[in-house]
């Protein structure tokens, strides 16, 4: 059978979420949170189809094939009780930076009317992360008074820290990076680069966003960089900093070398695990701040030396 939202990994999650359906205690709002690029946004999309009564063969419900036809509607966006909020393009037809409170807004208005097919309201709201303030106040409103028959699911990469009481109105999943092999079956499904799975460290979006030819040579250099410390040459610097400032996914690539290089110092050596915090709080500010990402990369080396010379 041809699985229409197929999901490797995350067993626990799913099998939370069915016991709570089936013993009819649903929560009306699922926070489902973990690392970008584990597949967090297809567990939404496939809870959501089920909700709306696309179903897999007995003992895996969640596994509709292509030929459901509520499946069918959901994948296509064409289903009349799912709303999916998530960041939309401006006038010029480029991104906007955050989900808008008239975005929520609407999705507080979708809620209060009487589901199309006579089954459940759902809504996804993809990412948390990206909500601004009055956004998240405005969900606020459907989270303290749900209406019946409808259920959300909030998706949280945890770049961001959410309101206390938007977390203490919902039901966790939390979902956790995959395995190796469970990384290299996701990237295989999708034909990925063999490269992408060096990149993912449990995140197969992650990996095959980053294996672009721009986002292995900065990761390479990176390598070679990280490898050289404290004593790199003038030139394995000058080539991590090229590298890095090709374009969004190289510096992507560069900063999550670094910091997978710290992390797995970071359990058994304090200053690795202060430079990771400090080099976390300077990519964060540089992402605020729109700094060019030669000074960006050019500060992250810095705070790399201490760590390789106390390591």
């Amino acid at each position: 059978m041809n699985i229409a939202l197929p999901l490797i990994g995350h067993d626990a999650a799913q099998a939370a979420f069915l016991s709570a359906q089936a013993t009819g205690k649903l929560h009306h709002a699922w926070l489902i949170e973990g690392p970008a690029g584990i597949g967090k946004a297809q567990l939404a999309h496939r809870l959501a189809a089920f909700m709306l009564g696309a179903r897999g063969p007995a003992g895996e419900p969640l596994n509709a094939g292509a030929d459901d036809p509520v499946m069918q509607k959901c994948v296509a966006g064409g289903h009349p009780d799912q709303r999916t909020v998530q960041i939309e393009l401006n006038d010029k037809g480029k991104p906007r930076q955050d989900i808008t409170v008239d975005q929520v807004r609407d999705l507080n208005h979708f809620f209060t009317l009487k589901p199309a097919l006579g089954g459940w309201r759902v809504g996804i709201i993809d990412a948390l992360d990206e909500l601004n303030r009055n956004g998240a106040n405005a969900l606020l409103k459907t989270l303290e008074e749900p209406p019946p028959s409808s259920i959300v699911f909030l998706i949280n990469h945890g770049s961001q820290p959410i309101l206390p009481t938007i977390r203490s109105r919902c039901r966790t999943l939390r979902l956790s990076a995959l395995s190796d092999n469970e990384t290299r079956q996701v990237l295989e499904s999708v034909g990925a680069p063999k490269e992408a799975a060096g990149l993912a460290r449990g995140r197969p979006g992650l990996g095959l966003r980053l294996s672009s030819q721009s986002g292995m040579e900065a990761a390479s250099a990176a390598r070679t960089l990280l490898r050289a410390m404290p004593k790199p040459t003038d030139a394995v610097l000058t080539a991590a900093v090229q590298a890095a400032n090709v374009d969004a996914v190289a510096l992507e690539a560069f900063r999550e070398e670094v910091l997978g290089w710290l992390a797995d110092r970071a359990e058994t050596d304090a200053p690795a695990a202060s430079a990771w915090l400090e080099t976390s709080r300077l990519l964060g500010e540089a992402d605020r701040l729109n700094m060019e990402p030669s000074q960006t990369v050019s500060k992250v080396i810095a705070g790399l030396y201490s760590v390789a010379v106390q390591g």
